[in-house]
């Protein structure tokens, strides 16, 4: 095919592609076998074969095609002016009306950062293989920042480690500011903060510490830590915003469909395993395992290809319960909003799958949330042997550090009734969304908290030594605001 073809070949394309491309030897086929990401109409990155060779090709359609192509070019020729590590680039050109191509030496059994980070993510704070990995970015970065560089699409997924060495990829992200000159303090406090800001929140007392390996591999500048854990806070804010605009509409992460007749939002990745469940939710309750069966909701666990699922259903009780909900966002589309901004945040939650709503004309009716399935025990069942003892410590750190996030967050649940708190994998995951918050207002916070932390102690007898010992570790006040 054509590379103009692709503007109309959508999500998925059939594999494999061949499209005809053509350098200073003559016109080739590039043989295209895997993509890697996909913008439909856009950009087209995958794995492929050009002139007998294995390459890693960028495709680049659409009205915007000659932008994004000398943006990618110019950066990829930034790194490699600069003599840092970073794949080869081995043919690139642009044709008028069809699109851009880029094609770049393929890094055969590469791994990026980030599949480095996921397998360490779980380990005790800054364990020495957390720091490893990290200290391994950061050392990268202080190169990049030493020859006047930044990637202004700093992650961890844009360094690859391949035969002992690490590469800079993704030169649409690469900016300069002055070449071969260390890049200003205040550049440098920005792109670290970008960087900083995607790791776990509770990582952020280990960050002077983290910052030694950037100092030693580019000490230009004295970095101010206040200044930087300001910007910090500001990109971590920016980005929870941004992930929060993309859970209702169509992108990269979710696949959305509104329409007078109904809504469904539901993760790409899992569309299609859910689509037996998404087009006939009801009968899959009705075959499942009941764990809820009240008039304003219908809670079962299900297995699709045995894998377990939770379906919540939030019932129209009557015409009057219907005055009151159809004009305004279901109950299931605010938990599945909530429970991406836990997932967002590292707070554990079963993992929202997708959302319906059925409409007529608009007006809403039943919605249904898809979830995965806890395993774990309630607290309630977790501590009944301690009613009159304590937990284990680690049972009760785990909830110091739930209390914790939801404060330097401002979240308040709304309903922590010990089934709605469960022990899974070392922490304690929240469900039934439904009341979830997160306040702008250090007040509303503040007093949101106070009634969270109430009903949380009313799970055990006031007389009890349970109730007397959460009592004494759970802060009474909420935290101050960062400032």
């Amino acid at each position: 095919m054509k590379l103009s073809e692709l503007r109309s070949a959508g999500r998925t394309p059939e594999l494999p592609l061949q499209v005809e491309l053509a350098d200073s030897a003559g016109p080739a086929e590039l043989h295209l076998h895997s993509l890697l990401r996909v913008l439909p109409g856009k950009r087209y990155v995958g794995v492929g074969t050009w002139r007998g060779r294995r390459v890693l090709a960028k495709l680049l359609v659409g009205r915007r095609a000659a932008r994004h192509f000398l943006r990618e070019l110019s950066g990829a020729r930034r790194l490699a002016e600069q003599q840092l590590p970073t794949p080869l680039l081995l043919a690139d050109g642009m044709v008028a009306g069809e699109g851009g191509w880029l094609l770049f030496d393929y890094l055969d059994g590469a791994e990026s950062l980030d599949q480095a980070w996921q397998r360490v993510v779980d380990q005790p704070l800054l364990s020495e293989a957390q720091q490893a990995v990290l200290g391994e970015a950061l050392t990268a970065i202080a190169g990049l920042h030493a020859k006047g560089l930044w990637q202004a699409d700093l992650h961890l997924d844009n360094l690859l480690r391949h035969d002992g060495r690490l590469y800079l990829i993704d030169g649409g992200g690469v900016q300069v500011e002055n070449a071969g000159q260390p890049l200003s303090r205040e550049r440098v406090l920005k792109n670290l903060g970008m960087f900083f800001a995607q790791l776990p929140a509770e990582l952020e007392s280990f960050t002077e510490e983290l910052l030694v390996h950037y100092l030693m591999a580019n000490g230009e500048h004295a970095l101010p830590f206040e200044a930087l854990l300001k910007e910090i806070h500001k990109v971590r804010h920016w980005r929870l915003r941004d992930f929060m605009s993309k859970v209702g509409r169509e992108c990269t992460l979710f696949s959305v469909r509104r329409g007078a007749f109904g809504l469904r939002a539901v993760r790409r990745e899992e569309q299609a395993c859910l689509q037996p469940l998404l087009a006939d939710p009801d009968r899959w309750i009705e075959q499942g395992q009941a764990l809820k069966n009240g008039g304003s909701a219908t809670v079962a666990r299900i297995e699709l290809d045995g894998r377990p699922l939770v379906v919540k259903r939030y019932n129209i009780k009557g015409f009057a319960h219907w005055l009151k909900r159809f004009w305004r966002p279901s109950r299931a589309w605010h938990s599945w909003r909530e429970g991406n901004r836990l997932d967002f945040l590292g707070i554990l939650t079963p993992r929202p799958l997708a959302v319906l709503e059925r409409r007529w004309c608009w007006l809403r009716g039943r919605a249904y949330l898809i979830t995965d399935c806890l395993a774990g025990q309630d607290i309630l069942a977790r501590f009944k042997p301690y009613l009159d003892g304590s937990p284990p410590e680690a049972e009760l750190a785990a909830l110091d550090r739930l209390f914790a996030v939801l404060q330097r967050e401002r979240i308040s649940h709304g309903d922590l009734k010990g089934s709605n708190l469960f022990w899974q994998d070392g922490h304690w995951a929240l469900i039934d969304l439904d009341a979830m918050q997160q306040h702008r207002s250090e007040h509303r916070f503040a007093m949101a908290y106070a009634r969270d932390r109430a009903r949380f102690l009313r799970n055990w007898p006031a007389d009890s030594a349970l109730y007397r010992l959460l009592d004494q570790r759970l802060p009474k006040d909420s935290l101050k605001p960062d400032a």
